[in-house]
């Protein structure tokens, strides 16, 4: 999935725990009628990819969605929904979309394999 919109905030890198965890949290506005305001997290080395972004960039983001479960000391679920980020690109402005070139034709000579001896009975 893919999520576009304008960067509102970057946080630093946070690490937790005996175990080294990295994660950094950047909220991005959808561009959309009613804007979201949506916090996606990169974690471990995907932290790295914010590094060259800014507050204020229009940006595409590839994101994952996911969902964990937890039970609470009375034994009942609650789930929890979280959005991963795992690539980040700065959004080309609709319009301005380059069309790739077309790969060279070789040249080659045509032959014609139909016999016109026989009526075309297509109806069109």
């Amino acid at each position: 999935m893919e999520i576009t919109g304008k960067i509102k905030k970057i946080d630093e890198t946070k690490t937790y725990g005996a175990s080294g965890f990295r994660k950094r949290e950047m909220v991005v506005t959808t561009n959309e009628q009613y804007p979201q305001m949506l916090l996606i997290e990169f974690v471990q080395d995907k932290c790295d990819l914010l590094n060259n972004y800014a507050v204020g960039q229009d940006v595409k983001v590839s994101i994952n969605l996911r969902g964990r479960e937890w039970i609470n000391p009375q034994g009942e679920a609650v789930y929890f929904n979280s959005i991963q980020g795992w690539r980040i690109e700065v959004a080309q402005a609709e319009g301005t979309s380059e069309i790739p070139p077309m790969a060279p034709v070789d040249n080659f000579e045509t032959t014609s394999n139909i016999d016109d001896s026989e009526p075309d009975d297509l109806p069109f």
